[in-house]
């Protein structure tokens, strides 16, 4: 299931010389469920590449979504990129579960919920 998500962030920054990861400001990782070191998946609406690799706190208000290694070779300072991290659970819980979804600003700053997320009707998928 999805647990959480940062719609639109942009890119602040690529550095392929580091380790490997995303660095997210923490007020943004908070906001989404998301903790260091916890897997993400990385979809760049700029130009369609997907990966994962794992999340590291930034700065709290920082607006920072910097990807390091080599997946720094999958963006561009710029790109607007959707992060997300998905969880395991029970249909039980699965049922009734809402996601922490993040909408951000041009400089990924926190957005006032625009919308709510929408639950579905997930009993016919389980039968």
């Amino acid at each position: 299931m999805l647990k959480g998500k940062i719609h639109r962030a942009r890119v602040t920054g690529a550095d392929l010389n580091y380790e490997g990861s995303i660095e997210i400001d923490s007020s943004l990782m908070e906001a989404a469920g998301i903790i260091p070191f916890e897997q993400v998946d990385i979809w760049n609406i700029t130009n369609g590449e997907r990966f994962s690799t794992y999340a590291l706190s930034a700065p709290r208000g920082s607006g920072t979504a910097a990807i390091n290694g080599a997946a720094a070779r999958k963006v561009q300072q710029g790109d607007e990129i959707i992060i997300t991290a998905f969880a395991w659970m029970s249909e039980k819980q699965a049922l009734h579960w809402k996601p922490h979804v993040v909408l951000v600003d041009r400089e990924n700053r926190l957005k006032p919920k625009g919308h709510l997320v929408q639950t579905v009707k997930h009993q016919a998928i389980f039968r």
